[in-house]
């Protein structure tokens, strides 16, 4: 449990997005401590879990369920909204953080699109103008995306191209 916790943590940390030692420096602990609890060393106390949660964008109930300190809620409750599923955030988990990062930016691009649903003006710029930060590269892959999109394979099928 300790090792699923701080995967979770840091999968958190890395979609704000926020460095370890912007972490630290936010919440008042530190990053060596934060280190450990994200690789599973140590296990976070209420008074951790309550230093973090306003930078991580969490609500202290929220991550002290995830301890375990609380009782989770009743299983007809809807998932929290903007969590990832659980096979892409585990998969985004693995890669670089540089990855991590391009993808939380894309997803926010696509989120934001459809609240907003502006078909005026095309993908790029849109991108370019509610995210001036992203970069180009990020822009042109998520615009070749929505262009040439290409269909996941069936069960046991090879995959085609």
């Amino acid at each position: 449990m300790n090792n699923d916790l701080g995967k979770i943590l840091k999968q958190r940390r890395v979609m704000v997005p926020l460095t370890l030692h912007e972490l630290a420096a936010a919440s008042g602990v530190s990053a060596s401590h934060l280190g450990r609890i994200e690789r599973g060393e140590r296990f976070p106390s209420g008074r951790i879990l309550r230093k973090i949660a306003p930078p991580l964008n969490s609500s202290e109930d929220e991550l002290f369920t995830l301890a375990g300190y609380l009782s989770p809620h009743p299983s007809t409750e809807r998932p929290v909204v903007g969590q990832l599923d659980p096979y892409v955030a585990e998969v985004l988990s693995q890669e670089p953080v540089e990855i991590q990062r391009a993808t939380v930016n894309i997803l926010s691009i696509l989120k934001s699109m459809a609240k907003t649903n502006d078909s005026n003006i095309g993908f790029a710029e849109y991108a370019r103008r509610k995210y001036p930060a992203v970069d180009e590269d990020t822009i042109t892959m998520i615009e070749d995306i929505l262009e040439h999109p290409k269909v996941a394979p069936k069960v046991g099928e090879r995959p085609r191209g």
